[in-house]
């Protein structure tokens, strides 16, 4: 594989679409209003900073790939084990959430057909494809992601030059980047942790290495490009979307009605026909997305079972179809369970179920890129120490120093704003948190009773 390759695979990940239509507007709503697009170059530059440790520490990382292996590699297997507990927790979470916002998107794209349904039957139905395809080891077609993934790209950059090209809605083009106080204005924790859920898979490009024809080369650049160009696609799209209906009607119809925010721009500034088209592909790359965690939440089951923390029976291989079945269909009863208590409970299966279980997923999200830079920072301060000084200071020393600053200023503002994500409430809250610590101690406990086990089995 080439760096386009990758950058390829990993831009297909995020879902641009998918976020531009769902994560987007609830960030606007939930964080700082038009504050957001200067939050994503925030979030970039950061991203950036991280990613040269991050990528200074790959050649040296024997299970490349995930940031488990990363973090274990520097502070050890017991730490390693911790974290990947709690990515697959997080993962289970963001599962759950992308359910209740595919269930909105299909719900809405029938609407527009004049059929109505509530929102759980296309999420359910949903569960049903997703977990044939994960039990039968079908990923969609690379040909048939590519083919939609240029189609979501496409409409989003014309979506932009149109509303550029008109000087935006009744107030015109939106005046957040130069207004010092709307980056902070609301609550800009939220929009930290909406913006970086946004990037989330950007760590794929290190999957790769095996099959790389220059992987030291290929994976920094890889890794430097995609988070470079998703995120100038994100500030410029969440730029003009805003744009597109003005300052304050953009804030007032992202927390009335987000997902009509995207469709009804598109309608508004590139036609009906577009909108529709829109509708379609917005669902399709929901349920891309979907399939993706459902496919990463599986396989980290898997990996784990077989490597004696879980057990045996999800570390094993359909024995046709070569698929981690077990595994496959245990993540779909625990998310199945979730969705079920969300439909009695009534929660609004955006603003709520989706975002409260990704914002979970995002401060675990934000966890394990502390945990791997302060991972790059002892692993390098180690080599040096003993007298290998290979590696320049600013690649391993400075970059994440200043990252790893920057990281814990964001955790400490998503903290603080996390309970008003909830609803407001504390309990809920501290549940989150709690979680994800639970995880984390469960698997260093496990690890630490069986010194056996092997990050690299």
């Amino acid at each position: 594989m080439g760096v386009w390759g990758i950058v390829f695979i990993v831009a297909a990940f995020a879902g641009p679409l998918g976020a531009m239509g769902g994560t987007v507007p609830i960030g606007i709503d939930a964080g700082n209003g038009i504050g957001l697009p200067a939050t994503f170059v925030v979030s970039t530059v950061i991203l950036l900073l991280f990613s040269v440790a991050y990528t200074a520490l790959t050649p040296h990382v024997p299970n490349a790939g995930a940031f488990y292996a990363y973090i274990g590699t520097g502070l050890g297997r017991r730490t390693g084990f911790g974290t990947a507990f709690m990515a697959l927790l997080a993962y289970l979470a963001l599962l759950v959430g992308v359910y209740g916002l595919l269930g909105s998107g299909i719900t809405a794209l029938l609407a527009s057909w004049g059929v109505s349904a509530p929102w759980w039957v296309g999420a359910l139905v949903s569960m049903v494809v997703a977990t044939f395809l994960g039990y039968r080891n079908i990923d969609l077609s690379k040909k048939v992601l590519g083919v939609l993934l240029l189609a979501e790209v496409g409409i989003v950059i014309a979506l932009d030059a149109a509303v550029v090209v008109s000087g935006g809605g009744e107030q015109g083009m939106s005046d957040g980047f130069t207004t010092p106080g709307a980056l902070l204005s609301g609550a800009p924790g939220l929009a930290l942790l909406f913006c970086f859920l946004s990037f989330l898979g950007f760590e794929a490009t290190a999957v790769f290495r095996d099959e790389c024809r220059d992987p030291d080369r290929t994976i920094p650049v890889a890794t430097y490009l995609a988070v470079s160009l998703v995120g100038l696609l994100y500030v410029v799209s969440t730029w003009a979307l805003i744009s597109a209906w003005g300052d304050d009607e953009a804030v007032r119809i992202a927390a009335d009605d987000p997902g009509a925010m995207l469709p009804g721009a598109v309608g508004n500034y590139l036609g009906g026909t577009a909108e529709h088209i829109v509708q379609v592909l917005y669902v399709t790359s929901l349920f891309a997305c979907l399939l993706s965690i459902q496919n990463v939440t599986s396989r980290y089951a898997f990996t784990i079972s077989q490597r004696g923390a879980l057990p045996v029976a999800l570390g094993t291989r359909h024995e046709r179809h070569g698929s981690p079945s077990t595994a496959s269909n245990v993540v779909t009863v625990i998310a199945a369970v979730f969705v079920v208590v969300a439909i009695l409970l009534d929660m609004d299966p955006a603003t709520e179920l989706y975002a409260w279980f990704a914002g979970a997923t995002t401060v675990g999200f934000i966890i394990m890129l502390l945990g791997t830079t302060v991972s790059a920072l002892v692993f390098f301060g180690r080599r040096r120490r003993s007298g290998n000084r290979e590696e320049s200071v600013a690649r391993v020393i400075v970059a994440p120093s200043i990252a790893l600053l920057c990281l814990v200023v964001v955790f400490v503002l998503v903290l603080q704003n996390l309970e008003e994500l909830v609803g407001g409430s504390a309990p809920v809250a501290l549940a989150v948190l709690g979680s994800l610590a639970l995880a984390f101690a469960y698997g260093f406990i496990v690890s630490a009773r069986r010194p056996e086990m092997s990050l690299d089995a």
